[in-house]
């Protein structure tokens, strides 16, 4: 009797939680179609235990390919298909866009215990972490899989379940072939990568928007790598969360961005907070999204998202995958990362093509387009699944890129030296010059002592006006410092700081010499 109830209480339940299939007819693009020809004769050509991962674009349309390629597979073989996804979002997603191309599926969810009504369907969408809970306890057994798809296959944890499913097919399907543990790379349990069309081509075709992106340097150094490769949340927070970084935040929101619909990338829930306090006390109609919102905040707050014109919305993590906004008209990165895999989740975010929008802006806070180039750059991906430690040990390290910052000093700044025709210093270029002529490189921050005094007194009536003004040169003088350090390969952070010292105060003793 209790085992009757059990199968009948599953049966009312899968009713709820599978969309009714409605009849629709469901057109691929060209290179849409041209992928799923190209997947079904590796099926063909390869033992069935093959596995093959398909690389498209974050827009490109992934779930519309691969629920054609289960329903084409189911139609051709009369085996059933498994889609793997990691979070409950894609799985509801993947439900509903299978249910539009008549597969009938059921999705294994936390609810389902045991599948008495199997043979009803021949499509299952599971979450990772559930399904591998289910089949470990013995509890559940799926029986006639002949493919199994896994959606965002760079994430490790569909790993442990390989072993279930040996003598299956195994699609994974990715907009970045890149493991996210390089100790773990794809091309040890995939045998092939296919690449699928490119970035650039899809925006050129309108089926993607063009990303304009502007830069703003950030010095990264006081940031720390943590054992997953990437920047660490605490010393992410320690930097984005100060006062000067949300300043300028600020400001290229309000110079490239304003009354634009606005999605802000954080690496850390406090400085998501800080966003939204920031730029809710300039009057600004922003929210906050992360991961401890309930399931009905997060619905409320994407529902505002969606229904504002001018909306900003800060947010931690969350939406980087299983969200889908077209009317977002600008990212904004402010964070670093040294995956690309987030960042093209990031930017992919606000790359739909929706009604007149066929552009996107992207501000970069992080120095990221700097490591990776700029969104939709051609990139070997085949080279890059192949050698992911080459690949990965090749990328621009923070210190090379703080090397080609180009400092200039803020226009209220500028301001108060109005009367100044020369504020500009070339370091490389005069520590070259003093090489060349044998003199010691110490001269470099003679003349910039001496140009600096004379901005200096040039705009100021007394010698106390003038340290007042010397004081707006904190930031040139760093930036300087800088470059020499770079120049004499001596770049200690307490040597570094001497030489700071030492030159602040060398140009105060100028100054009141040049007014004696």
């Amino acid at each position: 009797m209790q085992g009757f109830l059990n199968k009948y209480l599953n049966v009312i339940q899968n009713i709820f939680s599978t969309s009714t299939p409605k009849v629709t007819t469901k057109e691929l693009y060209d290179y849409q179609e041209e992928a799923l020809l190209q997947i079904f004769d590796k099926l063909k050509k390869n033992p069935e235990n093959y596995n093959l991962v398909f690389q498209l674009p974050t827009g490109g349309g992934k779930t519309v390919v691969f629920s054609e390629i289960a329903r084409r597979y189911i139609a051709e073989t009369n085996k059933k298909v498994l889609i793997l996804t990691h979070r409950i979002e894609l799985c509801n997603q993947t439900s509903r866009m299978l249910t539009e191309f008549q597969v009938n599926n059921k999705i294994i969810n936390s609810n389902v215990k045991e599948l008495y009504d199997q043979d009803q369907y021949m499509c299952f969408v599971a979450m990772v972490e559930t399904l591998k809970n289910r089949l470990n306890e013995d509890k559940l057994e799926l029986d006639q899989i002949g493919m199994v798809i896994i959606d965002e296959a760079h994430y490790n944890s569909f790993r442990k379940l390989f072993k279930y499913f040996d003598n299956c097919f195994i699609l994974g399907v990715t907009a970045t072939p890149l493991s996210s543990n390089m100790k773990l790379p794809m091309n040890e349990i995939y045998n092939e990568l296919l690449v699928g069309e490119p970035v650039q081509s899809l925006v050129d075709r309108g089926f993607l928007a063009k990303a304009t992106t502007y830069t703003y340097d950030v010095a990264l150094g006081a940031l720390k790598v943590g054992i997953n490769g990437d920047y660490t949340v605490k010393s992410s927070e320690e930097l984005y969360s100060n006062n000067l970084m949300q300043e300028k935040l600020l400001y290229a929101y309000e110079e490239k961005s304003l009354g634009k619909k606005t999605l802000i990338f954080n690496n850390g829930i406090n400085t998501s907070l800080h966003v939204y306090e920031t730029f809710k006390a300039e009057g600004y109609d922003i929210m906050h999204l992360d991961n401890t919102n309930s399931k009905q905040e997060r619905a409320d707050i994407l529902k505002w998202f969606k229904e504002t014109p001018n909306a900003i919305l800060t947010s931690v993590g969350i939406l980087t995958t299983g969200f889908d906004e077209p009317s977002v008209e600008t990212i904004i990165l402010n964070r670093a990362t040294k995956s690309i895999t987030l960042f093209y989740q990031m930017i992919g975010r606000g790359s739909r093509v929706f009604g007149d929008k066929k552009e996107f802006t992207v501000l970069d806070l992080g120095n990221n387009t700097a490591r990776f180039g700029l969104w939709g750059t051609p990139l070997n991906w085949q080279k890059i699944f192949n050698s992911p430690l080459y690949y990965l040990d090749n990328l621009i390290c923070d210190e090379d890129i703080e090397r080609q910052f180009s400092y200039q000093l803020p226009p209220e700044v500028l301001e108060q030296f109005s009367k100044s025709t020369d504020i500009s210093f070339d370091v490389k270029s005069e520590y070259d010059k003093a090489i060349k002529m044998n003199l010691k490189s110490k001269i470099v921050l003679d003349k910039s002592i001496e140009q600096h005094c004379r901005m200096c007194v040039e705009n100021s009536e007394d010698v106390f006006d003038a340290r007042i003004l010397s004081r707006l040169l904190q930031d040139d003088i760093s930036d300087r410092i800088k470059k020499y350090s770079y120049c004499i390969i001596k770049s200690t952070k307490n040597y570094i700081q001497w030489l700071e010292e030492d030159y602040k105060r060398r140009l105060s003793t100028m100054i009141n010499q040049s007014f004696t």
